[in-house]
Protein backbone atom coordinates (compact mmCIF):
# COMPACT_ATOMS: atom_id res chain seq x y z
CA UNK A 1 0.00 0.00 0.00
CA UNK A 2 1.50 3.49 -1.04
CA UNK A 3 1.66 6.04 1.93
CA UNK A 4 0.39 9.38 1.97
CA UNK A 5 3.17 11.59 2.44
CA UNK A 6 4.15 13.41 5.34
CA UNK A 7 2.08 16.65 5.50
CA UNK A 8 -1.50 15.51 4.43
CA UNK A 9 -2.02 12.38 6.90
CA UNK A 10 -2.98 14.20 10.52
CA UNK A 11 -6.60 15.58 9.26
CA UNK A 12 -8.85 13.62 6.91
CA UNK A 13 -10.15 16.93 4.98
CA UNK A 14 -6.57 17.50 4.05
CA UNK A 15 -5.90 13.69 2.15
CA UNK A 16 -7.20 14.49 -1.13
CA UNK A 17 -4.81 17.12 -1.11
CA UNK A 18 -2.52 14.06 -1.63
CA UNK A 19 -1.29 13.88 -5.27
CA UNK A 20 -2.87 11.35 -7.15
CA UNK A 21 0.30 8.80 -7.24
CA UNK A 22 0.58 9.09 -3.36
CA UNK A 23 -3.44 7.83 -2.51
CA UNK A 24 -4.36 3.52 -2.10
CA UNK A 25 -6.68 3.16 -5.19
CA UNK A 26 -8.52 0.52 -3.13
CA UNK A 27 -9.53 2.53 -0.17
CA UNK A 28 -12.69 4.78 0.40
CA UNK A 29 -12.01 8.05 -1.42
CA UNK A 30 -11.48 10.60 1.41
CA UNK A 31 -13.61 13.32 -0.56
CA UNK A 32 -16.54 10.97 -0.19
CA UNK A 33 -19.33 12.78 1.65
CA UNK A 34 -20.48 11.54 4.66
CA UNK A 35 -24.28 12.79 3.42
CA UNK A 36 -26.13 10.68 1.09
CA UNK A 37 -27.74 13.29 -1.22
CA UNK A 38 -30.21 10.36 -1.83
CA UNK A 39 -31.32 12.18 -5.26
CA UNK A 40 -34.05 9.08 -6.26
CA UNK A 41 -35.95 10.26 -2.70
CA UNK A 42 -36.68 13.96 -4.15
CA UNK A 43 -39.10 12.65 -6.73
CA UNK A 44 -41.13 11.21 -4.12
CA UNK A 45 -43.13 13.91 -2.19
CA UNK A 46 -44.34 11.02 0.25
CA UNK A 47 -41.13 10.03 1.03
CA UNK A 48 -39.48 13.42 1.71
CA UNK A 49 -42.99 14.35 3.97
CA UNK A 50 -42.27 11.30 6.03
CA UNK A 51 -38.60 11.90 6.70
CA UNK A 52 -38.99 15.60 7.59
CA UNK A 53 -41.15 14.04 10.27
CA UNK A 54 -37.98 12.46 12.05
CA UNK A 55 -35.29 15.03 10.24
CA UNK A 56 -32.79 16.96 12.18
CA UNK A 57 -33.15 20.71 10.35
CA UNK A 58 -30.81 23.32 10.34
CA UNK A 59 -32.67 26.35 10.44
CA UNK A 60 -31.32 29.57 7.71
CA UNK A 61 -32.27 32.90 8.02
CA UNK A 62 -31.07 34.90 5.49
CA UNK A 63 -28.27 31.93 4.40
CA UNK A 64 -27.61 32.52 7.69
CA UNK A 65 -27.13 29.14 9.68
CA UNK A 66 -28.31 27.83 13.32
CA UNK A 67 -25.23 27.26 15.22
CA UNK A 68 -22.83 27.58 17.55
CA UNK A 69 -19.03 28.45 17.51
CA UNK A 70 -17.76 25.07 16.33
CA UNK A 71 -20.94 23.24 15.16
CA UNK A 72 -24.18 23.39 13.45
CA UNK A 73 -27.46 23.21 15.63
CA UNK A 74 -30.70 21.18 14.39
CA UNK A 75 -34.40 21.97 15.21
CA UNK A 76 -37.06 19.04 14.64
CA UNK A 77 -40.48 19.32 12.95
CA UNK A 78 -42.29 20.17 15.72
CA UNK A 79 -39.91 22.73 16.30
CA UNK A 80 -40.72 24.59 12.93
CA UNK A 81 -44.15 24.11 13.62
CA UNK A 82 -43.93 26.44 17.26
CA UNK A 83 -41.64 28.87 14.95
CA UNK A 84 -44.32 29.70 12.28
CA UNK A 85 -45.80 32.52 14.38
CA UNK A 86 -42.61 34.24 14.25
CA UNK A 87 -41.17 33.05 11.04
CA UNK A 88 -42.59 32.55 7.70
CA UNK A 89 -43.41 29.14 6.47
CA UNK A 90 -40.13 29.05 3.97
CA UNK A 91 -38.83 26.82 1.97
CA UNK A 92 -37.97 23.26 3.33
CA UNK A 93 -34.40 21.74 1.36
CA UNK A 94 -33.73 18.04 1.65
CA UNK A 95 -30.13 17.76 2.38
CA UNK A 96 -29.61 13.83 2.34
CA UNK A 97 -29.28 11.17 4.43
CA UNK A 98 -26.26 10.08 7.03
CA UNK A 99 -24.33 7.64 5.54
CA UNK A 100 -23.39 6.18 8.85
CA UNK A 101 -26.70 6.48 11.11
CA UNK A 102 -29.43 6.86 8.23
CA UNK A 103 -30.38 10.59 9.58
CA UNK A 104 -32.38 12.31 7.41
CA UNK A 105 -31.35 16.36 7.06
CA UNK A 106 -32.98 19.15 5.93
CA UNK A 107 -32.63 22.70 5.88
CA UNK A 108 -35.90 25.18 6.55
CA UNK A 109 -34.75 28.65 4.65
CA UNK A 110 -37.18 31.24 6.05
CA UNK A 111 -37.16 35.28 7.54
CA UNK A 112 -38.93 37.25 10.28
CA UNK A 113 -42.69 37.62 9.63
CA UNK A 114 -41.68 40.85 11.45
CA UNK A 115 -38.07 41.40 11.10
CA UNK A 116 -36.43 43.20 14.11
CA UNK A 117 -36.10 47.02 13.89
CA UNK A 118 -32.74 48.42 13.91
CA UNK A 119 -32.26 50.63 16.66
CA UNK A 120 -29.16 52.39 15.40
CA UNK A 121 -26.39 50.74 17.42
CA UNK A 122 -23.63 48.37 16.90
CA UNK A 123 -24.65 45.42 18.40
CA UNK A 124 -28.16 45.17 16.36
CA UNK A 125 -26.66 42.77 13.86
CA UNK A 126 -25.03 40.57 16.76
CA UNK A 127 -29.10 40.98 18.57
CA UNK A 128 -30.48 40.34 15.06
CA UNK A 129 -28.84 36.81 14.32
CA UNK A 130 -28.26 35.45 17.83
CA UNK A 131 -28.33 31.68 17.39
CA UNK A 132 -27.13 31.75 13.49
CA UNK A 133 -23.92 31.90 11.86
CA UNK A 134 -22.12 32.55 8.36
CA UNK A 135 -21.05 29.87 6.54
CA UNK A 136 -17.47 31.95 6.28
CA UNK A 137 -17.88 32.26 10.21
CA UNK A 138 -18.13 28.95 11.28
CA UNK A 139 -17.04 26.84 8.34
CA UNK A 140 -13.41 25.98 9.68
CA UNK A 141 -14.13 24.65 12.67
CA UNK A 142 -17.00 22.43 11.35
CA UNK A 143 -16.51 18.46 11.88
CA UNK A 144 -16.90 16.69 7.52
CA UNK A 145 -20.45 15.83 8.21
CA UNK A 146 -21.52 19.20 9.24
CA UNK A 147 -19.38 20.91 6.62
CA UNK A 148 -21.38 19.04 4.21
CA UNK A 149 -24.41 19.93 5.08
CA UNK A 150 -23.72 23.52 5.22
CA UNK A 151 -21.76 23.52 2.19
CA UNK A 152 -25.25 22.34 0.37
CA UNK A 153 -27.39 24.07 2.66
CA UNK A 154 -25.90 27.60 1.61
CA UNK A 155 -25.14 26.71 -2.20
CA UNK A 156 -29.40 25.87 -2.90
CA UNK A 157 -30.25 29.34 -0.07
CA UNK A 158 -27.98 31.38 -2.21
CA UNK A 159 -29.24 30.18 -5.51
CA UNK A 160 -32.96 30.55 -4.75
CA UNK A 161 -32.49 33.61 -3.46
CA UNK A 162 -31.18 34.74 -6.43
CA UNK A 163 -33.18 32.48 -9.10
CA UNK A 164 -36.95 33.57 -8.08
CA UNK A 165 -38.26 34.13 -11.91
CA UNK A 166 -38.24 31.99 -15.12
CA UNK A 167 -35.21 32.85 -17.74
CA UNK A 168 -37.57 32.10 -20.24
CA UNK A 169 -41.06 33.87 -19.45
CA UNK A 170 -40.35 35.60 -16.27
CA UNK A 171 -43.08 33.88 -13.84
CA UNK A 172 -41.94 33.69 -10.44
CA UNK A 173 -40.79 30.08 -9.63
CA UNK A 174 -41.77 27.82 -6.83
CA UNK A 175 -39.20 25.35 -5.24
CA UNK A 176 -39.40 21.89 -6.31
CA UNK A 177 -37.93 18.34 -5.88
CA UNK A 178 -36.96 19.02 -2.15
CA UNK A 179 -35.46 22.48 -3.17
CA UNK A 180 -33.26 20.61 -5.80
CA UNK A 181 -35.00 22.42 -8.55
CA UNK A 182 -37.37 25.72 -9.30
CA UNK A 183 -39.98 25.33 -11.57
CA UNK A 184 -42.20 27.24 -13.97
CA UNK A 185 -45.89 27.34 -12.74
CA UNK A 186 -46.11 28.91 -16.19
CA UNK A 187 -44.54 26.33 -18.70
CA UNK A 188 -43.40 23.92 -16.53
CA UNK A 189 -39.75 24.13 -17.29
CA UNK A 190 -37.56 23.10 -14.82
CA UNK A 191 -34.62 25.26 -13.57
CA UNK A 192 -31.36 24.00 -12.14
CA UNK A 193 -29.02 25.54 -10.04
CA UNK A 194 -25.75 25.34 -11.88
CA UNK A 195 -22.13 25.87 -10.40
CA UNK A 196 -19.45 28.17 -12.07
CA UNK A 197 -16.10 26.66 -11.73
CA UNK A 198 -12.72 28.14 -10.93
CA UNK A 199 -9.33 26.62 -10.53
CA UNK A 200 -6.77 27.31 -7.69
CA UNK A 201 -3.11 27.03 -7.97
CA UNK A 202 -0.02 26.59 -5.83
CA UNK A 203 2.51 27.79 -7.61
CA UNK A 204 5.87 26.51 -6.69
CA UNK A 205 9.69 26.98 -7.76
CA UNK A 206 12.30 24.09 -8.11
CA UNK A 207 13.88 25.31 -4.18
CA UNK A 208 10.17 24.54 -2.89
CA UNK A 209 9.18 27.53 -2.25
CA UNK A 210 5.79 28.99 -3.32
CA UNK A 211 4.60 32.00 -4.66
CA UNK A 212 1.35 34.17 -3.01
CA UNK A 213 -0.39 37.58 -4.03
CA UNK A 214 -2.55 40.17 -2.67
CA UNK A 215 -5.26 41.85 -3.74
CA UNK A 216 -5.96 44.89 -2.92
CA UNK A 217 -9.75 44.29 -1.65
CA UNK A 218 -7.75 41.75 1.05
CA UNK A 219 -6.79 43.57 4.66
CA UNK A 220 -3.42 44.40 4.76
CA UNK A 221 -0.56 41.50 4.95
CA UNK A 222 -3.25 38.80 3.58
CA UNK A 223 -1.62 36.70 0.77
CA UNK A 224 -2.99 34.07 -0.51
CA UNK A 225 -2.65 31.52 -3.85
CA UNK A 226 -3.62 32.12 -7.36
CA UNK A 227 -7.56 32.04 -8.92
CA UNK A 228 -10.13 32.41 -11.21
CA UNK A 229 -13.29 31.30 -13.25
CA UNK A 230 -12.81 28.96 -16.16
CA UNK A 231 -13.61 30.84 -19.43
CA UNK A 232 -15.70 29.55 -22.16
CA UNK A 233 -13.84 26.20 -23.99
CA UNK A 234 -11.31 26.29 -21.84
CA UNK A 235 -9.56 23.19 -19.82
CA UNK A 236 -8.87 23.64 -16.43
CA UNK A 237 -5.28 23.22 -17.21
CA UNK A 238 -5.38 25.53 -19.77
CA UNK A 239 -7.29 28.29 -17.10
CA UNK A 240 -4.42 27.55 -14.35
CA UNK A 241 -1.20 28.92 -16.76
CA UNK A 242 -3.72 31.88 -17.99
CA UNK A 243 -4.72 33.12 -14.34
CA UNK A 244 -0.71 32.39 -12.98
CA UNK A 245 0.68 34.26 -15.72
CA UNK A 246 -2.52 37.09 -16.24
CA UNK A 247 -1.87 37.65 -11.79
CA UNK A 248 1.91 36.91 -11.44
CA UNK A 249 3.84 36.85 -14.27
CA UNK A 250 5.18 33.50 -14.60
CA UNK A 251 4.56 30.31 -16.81
CA UNK A 252 3.15 27.29 -15.13
CA UNK A 253 4.13 23.82 -15.94
CA UNK A 254 4.11 20.16 -14.04
CA UNK A 255 0.43 21.53 -13.25
CA UNK A 256 -0.90 18.07 -11.08
CA UNK A 257 -4.49 18.19 -9.42
CA UNK A 258 -4.90 17.94 -5.97
CA UNK A 259 -8.62 18.03 -4.59
CA UNK A 260 -11.90 20.20 -5.02
CA UNK A 261 -13.88 22.38 -2.79
CA UNK A 262 -17.48 23.36 -3.27
CA UNK A 263 -17.10 26.76 -2.17
CA UNK A 264 -21.29 28.65 -2.50
CA UNK A 265 -19.77 32.61 -2.17
CA UNK A 266 -22.46 32.45 -4.10
CA UNK A 267 -22.29 29.38 -6.70
CA UNK A 268 -18.62 28.04 -7.20
CA UNK A 269 -16.61 25.01 -7.26
CA UNK A 270 -13.08 25.03 -6.62
CA UNK A 271 -10.17 22.97 -8.36
CA UNK A 272 -6.93 23.07 -6.59
CA UNK A 273 -3.96 22.50 -8.54
CA UNK A 274 -0.10 22.77 -8.16
CA UNK A 275 2.06 24.06 -10.82
CA UNK A 276 6.08 24.42 -11.23
CA UNK A 277 7.68 27.72 -12.67
CA UNK A 278 11.31 27.40 -13.81
CA UNK A 279 11.25 31.19 -13.79
CA UNK A 280 10.66 32.45 -10.70
CA UNK A 281 12.81 35.71 -10.77
CA UNK A 282 10.07 37.07 -13.49
CA UNK A 283 6.97 36.85 -10.66
CA UNK A 284 5.17 40.38 -10.62
CA UNK A 285 1.67 41.38 -10.13
CA UNK A 286 -0.82 42.42 -12.33
CA UNK A 287 -1.48 45.80 -10.51
CA UNK A 288 -5.14 45.14 -10.63
CA UNK A 289 -6.20 41.62 -9.29
CA UNK A 290 -3.03 41.37 -7.75
CA UNK A 291 -1.38 44.02 -6.44
CA UNK A 292 2.26 42.13 -4.89
CA UNK A 293 3.54 39.25 -5.05
CA UNK A 294 6.05 37.21 -3.00
CA UNK A 295 7.73 34.37 -2.65
CA UNK A 296 7.88 32.14 0.73
CA UNK A 297 10.14 29.56 1.89
CA UNK A 298 8.38 27.66 4.98
CA UNK A 299 11.37 29.73 7.20
CA UNK A 300 10.23 32.99 5.63
CA UNK A 301 6.40 32.06 5.81
CA UNK A 302 7.57 30.70 9.51
CA UNK A 303 8.91 34.06 10.54
CA UNK A 304 6.44 36.21 8.80
CA UNK A 305 3.59 34.52 10.85
CA UNK A 306 5.28 34.62 13.97
CA UNK A 307 6.23 38.43 13.76
CA UNK A 308 2.32 39.02 12.30
CA UNK A 309 3.81 40.47 8.95
CA UNK A 310 1.67 37.86 6.83
CA UNK A 311 -2.50 37.08 6.86
CA UNK A 312 -3.02 34.10 5.56
CA UNK A 313 -6.50 32.61 4.17
CA UNK A 314 -9.34 31.36 6.56
CA UNK A 315 -8.96 28.14 7.55
CA UNK A 316 -12.26 26.65 6.00
CA UNK A 317 -10.63 27.75 2.58
CA UNK A 318 -8.74 25.11 0.27
CA UNK A 319 -6.14 27.92 -0.25
CA UNK A 320 -5.47 27.34 3.19
CA UNK A 321 -5.62 23.73 3.08
CA UNK A 322 -2.90 23.66 0.39
CA UNK A 323 -0.34 26.08 2.09
CA UNK A 324 -0.53 24.10 5.17
CA UNK A 325 -0.38 20.71 3.46
CA UNK A 326 2.70 22.07 1.70
CA UNK A 327 4.22 23.71 4.96
CA UNK A 328 4.02 20.39 7.07
CA UNK A 329 5.49 18.15 4.55
CA UNK A 330 9.10 19.08 5.38
CA UNK A 331 10.10 18.16 8.92
CA UNK A 332 9.76 20.43 11.76
CA UNK A 333 7.11 22.51 10.54
CA UNK A 334 3.65 22.32 12.00
CA UNK A 335 0.03 23.65 10.98
CA UNK A 336 0.56 25.63 14.56
CA UNK A 337 3.19 27.64 13.84
CA UNK A 338 0.50 28.96 10.70
CA UNK A 339 -2.26 30.31 13.02
CA UNK A 340 -2.67 33.89 12.65
CA UNK A 341 -5.60 36.42 11.49
CA UNK A 342 -9.10 35.15 9.95
CA UNK A 343 -11.09 38.63 8.71
CA UNK A 344 -12.18 37.77 5.35
CA UNK A 345 -12.42 41.84 4.46
CA UNK A 346 -10.96 44.98 5.37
Amino acid sequence: MQQIPRGYEHDPRLVALAPMSARNPDSTPASLSPINRESEIRTDAAKLATLWKSAQIIHMVDTRLSAADDSLTFIDADAVTALTNVFVEGERFFLGIGRDDNQPYFAWRTTWINPPEDDGTEEFEKRKYEGFKTLREIGGNLDADDLALAMHAVGLANWHATHTHCARCGAKTVSDLGGSVRVCPVDSVQHHPRTDPAVIVLVKDKDDRILLGHQPVWPAKRFSTFAGFVETGESFEECVSREVFEEAGVYASDINYLTSQPWPFPASIMIAFEAITHRPEEARPDGTEITEVRWFSRDDMKKAVAAEELLLPPTISVARRMIEAWFTSADGYTRDQLRGGESWRP
